[in-house]
């Protein structure tokens, strides 16, 4: 049996690594190891629940105040400890979230190897997305194995001086997409399934991004309600990050405006099948410029920049700054020049087919039976 260890602590990671872990408790061969450090507790239980994993260990690190120094002690200090009891094989990390760095690190303490899933993004700018650039980059370091999504990502590992154990696999969030988008889905949020999603077009809105916060974030909701002042048949539904500093912005601006529903961060399943009924996306998140093209929505990126390009390239995605003025400008012309929307349907999503966690897993078989 081949120890394998699945590390992760937000929300977002979660529902990227749920699927690969749901395959990994299939492979007879395997033993799949569990570990959360709640870096995330609230939104990382939903999805936790929501593709029934219970977790071997929980270090149930979050706590007001935290700084990313404090998490990253709490996982190093923490992963020793499980790490030593647990002996895996091979630990698998996702991603850019100080979790992934931090037990990345943990592991190479103790001479475990590291398989990094979604290797190879680079924005290169190591300060955005802050700290998530530095901590993909350090992790790409420490790892054995990497599971690049496309071949950009690919070479950006080999012009790192990585040449060896990179796999070109694609996204295991089109794994997860392929598990819980249903036709007939009934929403088990209580909002959601009041809002009227069947009349007008609707925008599914997300901005919560650490260096968005203050100005930029003003500027991206009064570009969204001039939006919706000046296009009567748009919608905008936007779950609200629970950080504080993105409340204090978005609710001053946003709340009460005719059209634009603010509700709390819902379920994976919840989101998955909003963005199934959307018109566009509004987002600075990096997994649903990963999603929504998979379901052939638009999406408009509250960036300035994206570790994404392919999705851009792939005419998936638009890049629209933090601008009030731009960002407006360009939605607008989605929402009103037809024949510009439908060759962004129409395009080829680039993340690959939907099966990325088998390809992972029988890696990892390959990689300790040879």
């Amino acid at each position: 049996m081949i120890k394998v260890m699945s590390v992760f602590g937000t929300r977002p990671e979660a529902i990227k690594m749920a699927p690969l872990v749901k395959m990994l408790e299939k492979e007879e061969r395997i033993q799949s190891i569990v570990c959360v450090t709640a870096q995330h507790r609230q939104m990382l239980d939903q999805v936790l629940a929501q593709f029934d994993i219970s977790p071997d260990y929980d270090l149930n690190l979050m706590k007001a105040g935290q700084t990313l120094t404090s998490i990253t002690n709490g996982v190093l200090e923490g992963m020793e400890t499980i790490l030593k009891q647990a002996q895996p094989d091979i630990v698998l990390v996702h991603g850019d979230t100080t979790t992934s760095f931090a037990a990345a690190l943990a592991a190479f303490y103790l001479q475990i190897p590291v398989g990094h899933v979604e290797a190879g993004l680079r924005s290169f700018d190591k300060y955005s997305p802050f700290p998530e650039e530095m901590n993909r980059c350090l992790t790409g370091r420490i790892a054995t194995l990497h599971f690049a999504p496309t071949e950009r990502n690919h070479r950006n590992l080999e012009s790192e001086g990585i040449h060896e154990n990179i796999f070109v696999v694609g996204n295991t969030v089109i794994d997860a997409l392929r598990m819980k988008v249903n036709d007939d889905y009934l929403f088990h949020d209580e909002k959601l399934r009041q809002l009227p999603l069947e009349k007008g077009r609707w925008i599914v809105m997300t901005a919560h991004r650490r260096e968005n916060l203050g100005p930029r974030l003003e500027q991206i909701c009064r570009a969204v309600r001039r939006l919706v002042e000046d296009v009567p048949d748009v919608h905008v539904v936007y779950p609200v990050h629970l950080n504080p500093a993105v409340r204090n912005t978005v609710f001053p601006i946003l709340d009460g405006v005719d059209r634009i529903h603010l509700i709390d961060p819902i379920e994976v399943d919840d989101m998955h099948n909003l963005l199934k009924r959307a018109y566009l996306v509004l987002t600075d998140s990096g997994g649903l410029q990963e999603e929504a093209p998979a379901l052939d929505k638009p999406v408009v990126v509250l960036r300035t920049e994206t570790e994404r390009p392919e999705v851009v390239e792939a005419n998936k995605a638009v890049l629209a700054g933090v601008e009030e003025g731009k960002i407006y400008q360009i939605a607008l012309q989605l929402l009103t020049d037809a024949k510009l929307y439908q060759s962004m349907v129409a395009s080829n999503n680039p993340y690959g087919d939907g099966h990325t966690s088998e390809k992972i897993a029988q890696i990892i078989l390959n990689f300790f039976t040879k």
